[in-house]
């Protein structure tokens, strides 16, 4: 075979293997299945032939050059016979070569296998040369005789050293060769596998593909049936659940139906507010000639505020709240059901106005939506209709039946794409900006429904007021409320403990006689004890009376406590219906309790079947207000929720004659009810205490809630009823809290119940109250055993309460930020206490009682 190389060219040392394949497929598309014709331009001494080849009138050496494959180069050649030359060249001029596959292209790959890549310079640039040159046929003549004149040279001058390291060189390739050779016929292993899987892939496609074929007709059926059942459900659901509906529905309610202030309730108000303004001024008035002045005043407002309710209810009668506000609520209940409570509406009249033009051009849409699905369904009926005749046997007329089925694929897809679209479009079914519009008016809407209800609740409101004025000014407008009964009631209080202080001197007189007997002294105790009751009883008469005197200061006559001053209306008022002058202590049958009092009165006594205690205490002239201010605050506390408030009843609270400087506190009296005598008898169990520690916590929240610190929290302070109750007892009404928290008093067994602040000089706080809460359940806990005391002074919590959540709950209390009283019935001790049962000590009567055993005094109350 022959060499050939492109004359003129020649391939750049530095060129890549990469670069040299893809000029050997560049020279492979210029000569592939082409006429080419060559001329012979000299022969190299190796053999090698020297040629220019064209395609046409192209250069095909020229176009590999443009391509950047190879360089143009010129150089004088060593030409061994240039006669032989031109003889070639002019044998070979005219003659056309069909080349299917260019031969030097499969040469030079053999040949570039066989030729090392080089690692010395002279040796690698020789090779590279000739392999570039010899190999891709793409070098100048010049450039190849120069190349083969060097590489003559160079085989003259390879030492033995050079030819092994050579050799060496070639078996590493050739090991090279291998391994990719290897690697190629794996890859054309995975190739092969993956052209299995595709064609197995490609064969169950066509088998899928036929099978669908055969059942077509069937499965299409059947989704168009679905999707038609789909939207039938859809348009059955609107008709009873459309949101957009109920939202038009209830704008049309709010802005059609809403009712507007009355005109009389404008002016009633400003009328209002004079009578008020009238009435705060008698009820601060002292002098008694401005007094008759403002009186005056206050009758002419009250007769143009008569006027004016009539009017308002009149007006007020003729429009139908009840059924208004009743319509609103279900408006906005069936509008929250949807949609959560909605945020601020937009104040803009426009809102309503851009709802319902969004709505008739949704409306338009769908309706037009609806008719074309319509419009395909009956079209579709049709063909079936058209179809039951064409398959109709018995029919004595024939139809086409290619007419009929022709357009059939085209029918059903126009009905799915018409029940799709329906499918797709609805009232309940928005975009971001539609969205946007129907909140705005949902909200307006919702807005305007709550302004509305607040406003007929304020007419409500004011009827019920306007309906109670009239039916008191119907009674009261011409005549004042008078004192008789109360005066005539005192006179008979007066006239009954007259008689039972005759009574009682009779008996300390019957009692020292020389004809003493006991028949005789039984008489006198009945007829006392019938005194006594008789007294209680008119004194409850006249408590009645000074409640109804009360109310009407309060609401209509503040002029009642300045008209009548002897009655002692100010001083109930004051007071909190606490205060009586009528009952003394001498006249009841006080019993002393001498072990419960050591500086001061103590005695217990029994009123209308129910045991009390009355604790006396010391006063003067300024000392007296202060205690009555004390008392009437802790029993306005305990008022609103009374037994539910978790402290013990005040019941009344009784002054002395002036010779006597002492005033009297009656509460109720349980014996034995007290945290410390419980615990000394029969201590309670864990589930007892936590249902009396909850109690506990509900009354110190009732104090703090009134701004009320106890500061005297202690264990013969805290009482359980039935061994299940808790209450706060009362406090030393003459002591400040400062005082309260200093006594000597707050102690249970070792534990010191005042708190590290209070020990520090801060002033008594709930947090204190708090600290000494948790001293008192954690005593309930640990009984009788002895515990530990921190550096701090609180007790040590972990060894001895074995409960994980009293021990929480203690930790929080014993801690620099307390849990609060509220906290507190709201921690995990107390959340299931309730279900709780409690079982009654073996021996032990539970008695049904509402209050508690009232405190020690002293050492063992204060």
């Amino acid at each position: 075979s022959k060499k050939y190389r492109l004359w003129g060219l020649r391939i750049p040392t530095d060129q890549n293997l990469n670069m040299f394949d893809h000029g050997k497929k560049f020279l492979s598309s210029l000569v592939f299945e082409k006429e080419i014709k060559i001329h012979h331009k000299a022969k190299h001494e190796d053999g090698t032939i020297i040629a220019q080849a064209e395609y046409e009138k192209i250069d095909i050496g020229e176009e590999v050059a443009k391509a950047g494959f190879a360089e143009k180069f010129t150089s004088p050649g060593n030409i061994k016979d240039v006669d032989q030359r031109k003889a070639v060249v002019m044998q070979n001029q005219h003659r056309e070569i069909k080349v299917p596959v260019p031969l030097w292209i499969n040469r030079s790959d053999h040949a570039l296998y066989r030729i090392p890549r080089g690692h010395l310079d002279r040796t690698a640039a020789s090779i590279r040369n000739q392999s570039f040159t010899g190999n891709r046929m793409f070098a100048p003549k010049e450039k190849i005789l120069a190349s083969t004149s060097v590489a003559d040279t160079s085989s003259t001058q390879i030492r033995p050293d050079q030819k092994l390291s050579g050799e060496k060189v070639l078996r590493r390739e050739n090991i090279n060769l291998l391994q990719r050779q290897k690697e190629l016929e794996q890859k054309v292993q995975q190739l092969n596998s993956e052209l299995q899987r595709e064609k197995e892939a490609s064969r169950k496609t066509a088998e899928n593909f036929e099978e669908t074929l055969h059942t077509y007709i069937g499965t299409k059926m059947r989704s168009l049936a679905a999707k038609v059942k789909a939207l039938n459900c859809r348009l059955h659901t609107n008709k009873n659940n459309c949101f957009v509906e109920q939202l038009s529905q209830a704008i049309k309610a709010v802005t059609e139906g809403s009712l507007t202030v009355p005109y009389s309730l404008e002016k009633l108000q400003q009328i209002w507010t004079e009578y008020d303004l009238a009435q705060e001024r008698i009820r601060l008035c002292r002098n008694v000639g401005e007094r008759d002045e403002l009186i005056t005043k206050r009758d002419e407002v009250q007769q143009n505020l008569y006027a004016a309710v009539e009017e308002l209810i009149l007006e007020v009668d003729q429009l139908p709240l009840s059924e208004r506000s009743k319509t609103l609520q279900e408006l906005l209940s069936s509008l929250e059901m949807t949609y959560a409570r909605g945020s601020e509406a937009d104040d803009s009249e426009e809102v309503f106005q851009k709802f319902f033009k969004w709505k008739s051009v949704k409306m338009e849409k769908l309706i037009s939506v609806r008719n074309d699905t319509d419009t395909a369904l009956q079209v579709l009926a049709d063909w079936f209709s058209g179809i039951l005749k064409c398959f109709d046997v018995m029919s004595e007329t024939s139809s086409d039946l290619e007419e009929v089925v022709g357009n059939a694929d085209e029918i059903l897809k126009k009905v799915e794409l018409a029940i799709c679209e329906e499918l797709d479009t609805g009232l309940n079914k928005h975009d971001e900006a539609e969205k946007g519009i129907v909140m705005s008016a949902y909200n307006k809407v919702t807005c305007n429904i709550r302004q509305e209800q607040s406003m007929i609740a304020v007419i409500q409101n004011r009827y019920l007021t306007s309906v109670e004025f009239k039916k008191q000014a119907d009674e009261w407008l011409n005549r004042r409320p008078n004192i008789k009964n109360l005066l005539s009631i005192k006179k008979t209080v007066k006239n009954l403990k007259a008689q039972l202080r005759w009574k009682l001197v009779e008996k300390n007189n019957f009692e020292e006689s020389d004809d003493y007997s006991e028949f005789e002294m039984t008489g006198i105790k009945e007829e006392i004890a019938d005194l006594r009751n008789r007294v209680l009883q008119e004194i409850s008469k006249e408590q009645e009376e000074y409640e109804k005197l009360t109310y009407l200061a309060q609401k209509w006559f503040p002029e009642l406590p300045l008209l009548y001053p002897e009655a002692g209306i100010l001083n109930y008022m004051n007071s909190g219906g606490l205060l009586t002058c009528s009952l003394e202590r001498d006249l009841l049958d006080v019993e002393p309790m001498k072990e419960l009092s050591m500086k001061r009165p103590l005695v217990c006594t029994e009123i209308q079947g129910q045991k009390v205690l009355l604790k006396g205490y010391s006063v003067d002239v300024n000392s007296e207000a202060k205690v009555i201010e004390r008392v009437t605050k802790y029993h306005r506390a305990w008022d609103p929720q009374k037994e539910k408030s978790g402290l013990l009843r005040l019941l009344f609270l009784l002054l002395c004659k002036a010779s006597d400087p002492l005033v009297y506190l009656m509460v109720p009296y349980y014996p034995g009810a007290s945290l410390g005598a419980l615990q000394a008898d029969s201590p309670l169990t864990l589930e007892e205490a936590l249902k009396v520690m909850k109690g506990v916590a509900q009354g110190l929240q009732t104090l703090h809630s009134a701004n009320i610190v106890h500061g005297s929290l202690h264990g013969n302070n805290v009482f359980a009823v039935n061994r299940n109750q808790g209450i706060v007892g009362d406090f030393d009404f003459t002591k400040s809290e400062e005082q309260r928290a200093a006594a000597n008093s707050m102690v249970v067994s070792t534990l010191s119940l005042v708190s590290p602040e209070l020990k520090m000089g801060q002033p008594p706080s709930p947090a204190s109250d708090m600290y000494a809460y948790g001293c008192l359940l954690f005593w309930l806990c640990v009984r009788n055993q002895a515990f530990g005391i921190k550096e701090d002074g609180t007790p040590e919590v972990d060894v001895l309460v074995k409960d994980d959540n009293v021990k929480s709950l203690l930790l929080k209390l014993f801690c620099c930020n307390r849990l609060t009283a509220e906290q507190v019935l709201r921690d995990d001790c107390f959340l299931v206490v309730d279900a709780i049962p409690v079982s009654p000590q073996p021996g032990e009567e539970h008695e049904p009682c509402e209050e508690h055993d009232s405190e020690k005094i002293d050492e063992k109350w204060d």
